[in-house]
């Protein structure tokens, strides 16, 4: 079985990327030597190939790393690239969703959608990038005790009103931008 490293250093990430992998992998979460990534792409894209990059090069294994983005309308695309620290550079899950509230607030268009891009570079360097997205709108107050950073303010098209953080994990998984870019990919591997 192929040995692969999860770059993140988020748990709730981590767990969602065990649980979407299976046992295809046998999975080790990012080393504690290896500092944090400088997260200073422009893009989703050049964000989660630098993270993938960095720890393939530490770890001598392949290494799977994402970011992903809110992108809702009424903010012209914000907070975009800049969602984990769309409230200041060490901002809180609830600080982001507080500022993003308040930045609605009274808004009638609140459709939005997230955006996850995963990499995945071996040992040798060569990297693969799969892109997952899911529509839906941001809620006007948070609902649901599941799930992490925004999912208590999205409302995904697919599900029935429900935030992310009001499903369950395996509920969210089916629809979810992370597991959809997870799944691109694994269809990519074959």
């Amino acid at each position: 079985m192929n040995e692969l490293v999860v770059a993140s250093s988020n748990p709730g990430k981590i767990a969602e990327l065990v649980d979407l992998l299976g046992d295809r992998f046998v999975v080790r979460s990012r080393p504690t030597d290896l500092p944090d990534t400088v997260e200073d792409g422009e893009t989703l894209e050049a964000n989660a190939t630098k993270k993938a990059v960095e720890v393939a090069a530490h770890t001598g294994a392949a290494a799977l790393a994402d970011d992903t983005g809110l992108f809702v309308d009424a903010l012209d695309g914000r907070p975009g690239v800049r969602t984990a620290r769309y409230a200041g550079e060490n901002a809180s899950n609830d600080e982001n969703v507080t500022k993003m509230l308040t930045e609605l607030d009274g808004a009638t268009d609140r459709r939005a959608r997230f955006r996850t891009v995963i990499a995945l570079t071996g040992p040798a360097g060569e990297t693969q990038l799969a892109t997952g997205t899911v529509e839906g709108v941001i809620s006007t107050e948070r609902r649901g005790a599941d799930g992490f950073g925004y999912d208590p303010i999205f409302i995904p098209d697919d599900g029935d009103g429900r935030t992310f953080a009001e499903m369950g994990k395996a509920e969210k998984q089916k629809i979810s931008h992370r597991a959809r870019a997870l799944r691109a990919l694994l269809d990519q591997l074959g």
